[in-house]
């Protein structure tokens, strides 16, 4: 089994695959039910949606390159969490209506702020090691 994928690694899973059906559905329903009122919020809710299902996949992948995307998907969100964090503030009218990340994630008790720092801690204490390269071919007889 996968490093990541015990422990705290399994709860960090876990904690991604239910933001990404939260996310999920609140987007979808937000976008079907009344787009006009906030459309940059419910966007934003349904690129937290994809981002949260994209990590959740990764990091229960065995796949080579599984860290990497991993790693990629939790730092953008950590991005997107300041970004859409700080703009909620500044520029309020942007979100008539609450995003996922809008607040640094007040709506869901801050988590989605505290989510990816936790994940990318985790990500780099369980880094996959290079493998060592093999020299040349056979190996020589010791004399």
């Amino acid at each position: 089994m996968n490093q990541r994928q015990t422990g705290l690694g399994r709860i960090v899973i876990a904690v991604y695959g239910v933001f990404a059906l939260s996310a999920s559905a609140r987007a979808g329903y937000q976008i079907a039910t009344d787009f006009d009122a906030a459309p940059v919020a419910y966007l934003l809710s349904a690129l937290a949606a994809v981002v949260y299902i994209v990590a959740t996949f990764a990091l229960a992948s065995k796949k080579k390159g599984s860290w990497a995307l991993s790693t990629a998907a939790v730092a953008f969100e950590l991005v997107g969490v300041l970004v859409v964090g700080t703009l909620s503030f500044a520029v309020p009218q942007l979100f008539a209506h609450p995003a996922v990340w809008s607040h640094f994630g007040d709506g869901y008790g801050y988590i989605p702020l505290l989510l990816p720092i936790i994940g990318l801690w985790w990500l780099f204490r369980h880094r996959p090691v290079p493998a060592e390269p093999v020299l040349g071919g056979a190996e020589k007889p010791q004399a």
